[in-house]
């Protein structure tokens, strides 16, 4: 078993400019599944092979946010301008300019309709913010507020 969490061969790991990763992000640059393999017992007349370490490069490019919990497999280039929802598996390169998610990745929109929708998205007054790694209490009670008055508008039978 690998607990490993920074990423073996960081030679082969290209990050750009203003990428985020979340919590949980694994890039992944080899595999372990030779070791395996190298490991079946073989009739010695039979001869064999032995397996190499299968490994590949990733290539993220400028402006890329990576989801919590994703996973980025080798041989893989991510394009500018990339959103990767969480909990998302990327197996193959992602063309710039979109928004991934799922295992695997598949595009969900274009990178500018999604900054579109987000303007939308943060409704709360400009008069909040938050304190280092938590948010001030009247920001906490506004966001439960509304987090609630939208579920009652829904008829959220729970809230009712």
């Amino acid at each position: 078993m690998s607990s490993r969490k920074i990423p073996l061969y960081p030679e082969l790991i290209s990050i750009g400019n203003n990428v985020r990763l979340a919590a949980n992000v694994s890039l992944v640059s080899h595999d372990m599944i030779h070791a395996m393999l190298n490991n079946i017992p073989r009739n010695p007349t039979e001869g064999g092979t032995t397996y190499r370490e299968y490994m590949g490069c990733i290539r993220i490019d400028n402006h890329v946010f990576v989801g919590a919990n994703s996973t980025i497999l080798a041989d893989v280039h991510i394009g500018s301008d990339v959103i990767i929802g969480a909990g998302t598996l990327v197996t193959k390169d992602l063309e710039g300019g979109f928004v991934y998610a799922g295992v695997p990745a598949k595009k969900i929109c274009s990178f500018d309709e999604f900054v579109e929708k987000r303007k939308s998205l943060v409704n709360y007054p400009d008069t909040y913010s938050r304190n280092g790694d938590s948010v001030e209490a009247d920001l906490a009670k506004w966001l439960w507020n509304d987090f609630n008055a939208r579920r009652k508008q829904k008829g959220d039978r729970a809230l009712l």
